[in-house]
């Protein structure tokens, strides 16, 4: 079958195109689906910087998100049939594959069928950034109608996603954008306080938008000192949940005086564990997600799309690029 594949990390000069192995035959609680598109995603070329850091086997396929149609099912699969079209988010750990290739052998816990309303492509973009925000907002900080929450780089391929669940959970959203056609992007999506962190204080503007009593929860992906700086705007009691490690010389002093509830998301924990009901609850989120696609209350933004040969030039683009959406190959 025709993949990406890397025999060692490095730059994206060690990603190849070409013929590996077929993926093999299922095992009894395994799905065969032949892919149709792929997400990308900044974890692709994370591993690929530091395979070191994950539990992968070379030669190592990339990607976690793909869309597509189930060839074969394992003897105890209910889930799905031949000919389904679905969506999944599988991390190629712990002798799996990713999804850079035209078969995968996936976990039936994990796949839901594909919106409808959704082409392949699209499809393949949504999988692990709404689970992400699915289990960010809604798991980890409960947030409920009335409730204020900042969500950060709105315009991305989480951030579009998390304005979009905590508008429909009734919240009072705020968000952070670069530019102007980031900031008219999130608008659209009914973001209520936009603020362009390159030309205005965050921290000032959230306060004043609060009068002073900072929001109930922050939604941070960029990590770094924008997560140090979660801790000055949120409530006394409010929570703070990222997606990336705060470092060594990370300062909880503010965290632990306003007693916030600090919170990790990490969508990869069901695969890495190898925890079937959790697998089993982010294929439902997709199920869930799918019903609001096909009935037009939430929508995934695609801002490129590349041939499955170009997977190179894709993962530097975004590596490069914080683009208005998710980035896909398609291998139709």
């Amino acid at each position: 079958m025709k993949a990406i594949f890397f025999q060692h990390g490095g730059s994206i000069d060690v990603l190849q195109y070409g013929d590996l192995p077929f993926a093999g035959q299922c095992e009894d609680h395994q799905v065969l689906v032949r892919i149709k598109a792929a997400g990308i995603n900044p974890i692709d070329y994370k591993i690929r910087s530091a395979p070191d850091r994950f539990p992968v086997t070379f030669p190592v396929i990339p990607g976690c998100d793909g869309a597509g149609i189930v060839e074969t099912v394992g003897r105890q699969v209910r889930n799905c049939k031949p000919g389904d079209e679905v969506y999944f988010s599988q991390p190629g750990f712990n002798n799996r594959q990713g999804t850079y290739a035209e078969y995968v052998l996936v976990d039936a816990h994990l796949v839901a069928m594909k919106p409808a309303s959704l082409t392949f492509e699209q499809a393949a973009a949504v999988p692990l950034v709404a689970i992400t925000a699915w289990e960010a907002l809604h798991d980890r900080a409960r947030l409920s109608s009335g409730q204020t929450v900042l969500i950060h780089a709105g315009a991305g391929g989480i951030g579009h996603i998390a304005i979009q669940l905590a508008k429909r959970a009734g919240a009072i959203v705020a968000t952070t954008v670069s530019n102007d056609e980031k900031a008219d992007f999130v608008e659209r999506l009914g973001a209520d306080k936009i603020i362009n962190y390159r030309t205005q204080d965050v921290v000032d503007e959230i306060m004043q938008w609060t009068n002073g009593q900072g929001v109930d929860t922050v939604f941070d992906t960029v990590g770094g000192s924008v997560l140090q700086e979660c801790f000055r705007y949120v409530k006394c009691y409010g929570d703070v949940i990222t997606i990336l490690q705060p470092s060594a010389d990370f300062n909880w002093s503010e965290a632990r005086l306003r007693n916030i509830r600090f919170s990790f998301e990490l969508m990869l924990t069901p695969v890495l564990l190898e925890l079937e009901d959790a697998k089993s609850h982010q294929a439902d989120i997709l199920r869930q997600c799918a019903t609001l696609f096909d009935d037009d209350q939430l929508s995934i933004q695609v801002a490129r799309v590349f041939d499955l040969a170009e997977a190179a030039s894709a993962q530097h683009y975004l590596e490069q690029n914080h683009p208005l959406g998710k980035l896909v190959l398609t291998l139709l």
